[in-house]
């Protein structure tokens, strides 16, 4: 019994812990407003970026970029930084997940000077961060009821990373590595359909 017990209190603070975790990324990419929400991260972090994608059709993303399909990133473009930006990065994420938000690609430390990222392909010196599947890379989204929404953000930052950062940090600690740095950005949320639909 006493051995059950111990067991069960080792499980009980397995999940004690990753509550925690999960609840921090919540409130740092939520409430801080990194990915979106209500509150702004620098000042007002204000909107003053435009993002697009030439692939998102009336607002839907096709299936190729989708895990019914290829699975492959898709083409993002935006608008000219602010001056003084050093570097930018772009965030994927859903914010309508369970445990929310669910952060699906990002790349970070990509030059001031770029406009884009092209399908499945990263610009020189950009880095990606692990996601929330704990994986350095694009997942794939993957809407499984119904039409799903997703963001890709754009964010301005006053400062390039460089070493400061691992070569794949870990979502939470890139997050609030680059929370106090951003300047400006942008989105453009996209709908992905289940299935072949899209």
């Amino acid at each position: 019994m006493r051995r059950d017990g111990r067991i069960r209190r080792g499980r009980r603070g397995a999940v004690a812990r990753w509550l925690v975790g999960a609840v921090a990324i919540t409130l740092l990419v939520g409430g801080c407003g990194l990915l979106g929400k209500p509150r702004a991260l620098v000042a007002d972090a204000p909107r003053t970026m435009t993002v697009n994608s030439p692939v998102f059709t009336s607002g839907t993303i096709p299936a190729k970029y989708t895990c019914f399909g290829a699975g492959i990133s898709p083409p993002i473009f935006w608008s000219a930084p602010p001056p003084g930006t050093k570097s930018l990065a772009l965030v994927v994420d859903d914010a309508a997940t369970p445990i929310s938000p669910h952060v699906y690609w990002f790349v970070f430390d990509i030059s001031p000077a770029t406009t884009d990222l092209q399908t499945a392909s990263l610009p020189p010196h950009a880095r990606v961060a692990i996601n929330s599947s704990g994986k350095a890379g694009y997942e794939a989204l993957c809407p499984r009821r119904g039409p799903h929404n997703y963001r890709f953000t754009v964010y301005a930052l006053n400062t390039f990373f460089g070493t400061s950062l691992p070569a794949s940090p870990r979502l939470l600690q890139a997050l609030e590595t680059i929370a106090p740095h951003v300047t400006a950005r942008g989105t453009v949320t996209a709908r992905a359909l289940p299935g072949a639909l899209g």
